[in-house]
């Protein structure tokens, strides 16, 4: 088959990035691949073909509408140079108006509906983001009506879509995000107690490990600094992982107004957090919302304790006090789950860590491959070969 890949960033940071990264190299050698997007960590050069489309990655608003336009214009002129014909166009959700399958991991409408006043940022910064959901929601029936499939990461998702755009059920698949699990696993050679030294962290200090590329409010990271500031438990520190350098600039004040610049972390956007999660003690996500969270299977695949909120993905295998302590999202519930969390013995810890790794042991990457070959295969027999055109 030849098909083509729109996404704005296909790269190992990205959690949609690097889900598509997996599919590409494990199903590239079977099918040729085009793929239109502004960065691409291309795996096989030989049989992956990178067109990149010139777009500003900042603000989130402006992205989406130039890429909305740029992609289409880029698509037609591949089409008319290269004489192009597709089988398949995977869109990511509606970045763009030329598809035949969507890759949808948020659904804007239901978002700014039921959740966006519980994890919404102040300023500037609040009014674009809001600005980005509401220009996605929009476009969001528009695409979603001329696509013929869409493919969603959780069963949650796939509800809430089909809830909020009845006329997608009969046309949405669930196949849940891949999880590298031996890429996790903490290797013999990593020495724990030297990568935590030179942070100055101590042998009884219990560390906590929060992972985001961005979205902080959403994902609670106020909440859970105001938790930290009320409990006043000196050898309880925090890794924050993630993060572009103005808004770990504003978080890095706050902490240091809530006197925790000695407590908290902050190491911005890292190529590999795993070293970050193999010298934690749990994994800390109090968010708002989620379609699936890839780094909290990350986290579990590198045996750490969950403690989180109860959101998409997640839900489908965490059972509380089992895998971790589930989280009330206030301040009193997220207090709670840590004070659960310090109340278990180190073994108990420990054996919570083995069972939530073996809990996320089919979220594999050969399941998620062999899965999306299929459904390609079964899409692309159930639709006409057609040259390159608006949805």
């Amino acid at each position: 088959m030849h098909i083509a890949v729109f996404e704005y960033k296909i790269v190992r940071a990205s959690p949609i990035g690097s889900c598509l990264l997996h599919m590409l190299q494990r199903l590239c050698d079977e099918h040729e691949f085009v793929v239109f997007a502004a960065e691409f960590d291309n795996p096989r050069p030989d049989r992956i073909h990178f067109v990149r489309i010139p777009t500003p990655t900042r603000p989130l608003a402006f992205l989406f509408l130039s890429y909305h336009l740029l992609a289409w214009c880029y698509y037609w002129t591949y089409h008319f140079f290269q004489q192009a014909r597709f089988d398949l166009v995977i869109i990511v959700e509606c970045n763009v108006s030329i598809g035949t399958m969507s890759y949808a991991h948020f659904c804007h409408r239901a978002y700014l509906t039921h959740h966006w006043s519980q994890g919404a940022p102040g300023g500037v910064r609040g009014t674009l983001r809001w600005l980005d959901h509401w220009l996605r929601a929009q476009i969001e029936p528009w695409v979603y009506k001329r696509i013929s499939s869409i493919v969603v990461p959780s069963q949650g998702l796939a509800d809430e879509i089909a809830t909020e755009y009845p006329f997608t059920k009969g046309k949405i698949r669930c196949i849940p995000n891949p999880v590298d699990i031996e890429r996790l696993r903490p290797p013999p050679s990593f020495q724990r107690e030297d990568f935590r030294q030179g942070f100055g962290l101590h042998e009884r200090d219990i560390v906590l490990v929060f992972v985001a590329l961005g979205h902080f409010e959403r994902k609670g990271l106020p909440l859970l600094l105001d938790v930290l500031a009320q409990r006043s438990e000196p050898h309880v520190k925090l890794f924050v992982v993630g993060g572009e350098a103005d808004l770990v600039d504003t978080y890095r004040s706050r902490a240091r107004e809530l006197g925790l610049e000695e407590r908290i972390h902050f190491v911005g956007l890292q190529h590999d957090i795993r070293p970050f999660l193999w010298a934690a003690d749990a994994f800390i996500l109090p968010s708002a919302y989620e379609t699936f969270s890839l780094v909290a299977f990350e986290a579990a695949a590198a045996r750490l304790p969950l403690l989180v909120t109860s959101f998409h993905g997640v839900a489908d295998f965490f059972r509380d006090g089992e895998h971790g302590f589930l989280l009330e999202r206030s301040l009193a519930g997220v207090s709670r789950g840590i004070a659960r969390f310090l109340a278990a013995p180190p073994h108990v810890r420990k054996e919570m860590g083995g069972r939530v790794q073996h809990a996320v042991g089919g979220y594999n990457v050969g399941m998620f491959a062999s899965t999306w070959k299929e459904y390609c295969e079964t899409v692309t027999n159930q639709t006409v070969r057609a040259p390159l055109r608006p949805s």
